[in-house]
């Protein structure tokens, strides 16, 4: 059983941030939207922009502080989960916030040795419900994990066009074998359905289970 840290644990500053200074009017209200107006389907859905979010006044709020300034897009990561499958990284950090826990499992982009990533690397992370985290962009990771059997409801903000289709790429450069959207990388585990469905399959050992 992998073990199950908290958000506040000091081991969570080499994958990220606790933004605890945001207004908790804004926080709530956020909060409060996911959990009044967004589904919980039984497995996983990813919704990049969503209007019940991002026509919130207090997201209109908060965005100008997530990427200084850059346009954002406030969606979301719902339902139940709890296997690692695949892990990804952006070039930015992206910013979640559960209406209820949640889990995040992590590793560092420093980890990916010769273009694969050992499963012993990652981390796990247990987020309260109402606290705003920030995945640095050298951190992987992929959809949340449930924290109890409700499942899950996260925010996900990211720089507008994220997670969007990849690009038509020219030439071939860095990491773009790994690249699977708009500014998303990806490694699939083997068992997972996006290797079935032609992701790079770069995670090697046990595909982790909460």
């Amino acid at each position: 059983m992998t073990e199950i840290l908290p958000v506040s644990d000091p081991a969570f500053a080499e994958y990220g941030a606790v933004w605890s200074n945001v207004d908790a009017s804004l926080i709530g209200a956020i909060a409060d939207a996911l959990e009044a107006a967004t589904p919980l389907p039984e497995a996983t859905d990813y919704v990049p922009e969503d209007p019940a979010i991002q026509g919130l006044e207090a997201a209109t709020k908060l965005a100008p502080a997530l990427f200084g300034g850059l346009p954002v897009e406030f969606g979301w990561c719902n339902g139940h989960n709890l296997k690692l499958n695949c892990l990804e990284y952006h070039r930015t950090s992206e910013f979640n916030l559960g209406s209820r826990d949640f889990v995040l499992l992590l590793a560092k982009q420093s980890d990916i040795v010769d273009g694969k990533l050992d499963t012993t690397c990652v981390k796990a992370f247990r987020v309260p419900a109402g606290v705003l985290v920030e995945v640095y962009a050298t951190t992987l990771h992929y959809a949340p994990c449930n924290a109890e059997d409700d499942g899950f409801k996260v925010l996900v903000a990211l720089p507008a066009g994220t997670n969007l289709n990849a690009p038509e790429l020219p030439a071939a450069a860095g990491d773009s074998d790994l690249l699977w959207a708009s500014n998303k990388w990806l490694l699939a585990h083997p068992e997972s359905a996006e290797a079935t469905s032609g992701a790079p399959v770069r995670l090697t050992g046990v595909n982790i289970s909460m």
